[in-house]
């Protein structure tokens, strides 16, 4: 994973409707209407935000016919943590 990839990652998490949305995914995979329920905001906005998680690659969407259902991809989410996993803190 190149830096650039790192950093849409970290980027998209640093908002906190979008870590409000991943927390929610890490239980699985989620239907938008589910997601929806659980916010204070609209439907474009909603989009606006999946398309962001799904740009860095960290959240894969699938539709079923007319709705969307959103789930971590958990290849990206590996070596995401693989990479801060490696960072060591010398004092």
């Amino acid at each position: 994973m190149e830096r650039k990839d790192i950093l849409k990652i970290l980027k998209a998490l640093g908002d906190d409707t979008r870590m409000q949305i991943f927390e929610m995914l890490r239980d699985g995979p989620l239907c938008a209407c589910k997601i929806l329920e659980n916010l204070n905001i609209t439907q474009p906005t909603l989009s606006h935000h999946m398309k962001i998680l799904c740009d860095c690659k960290l959240v894969k969407a699938t539709k079923d016919w007319k709705w969307m259902h959103y789930e971590i991809d958990c290849g990206i989410l590996n070596v995401f943590l693989s990479f801060i996993g490696d960072t060591k803190c010398r004092r």
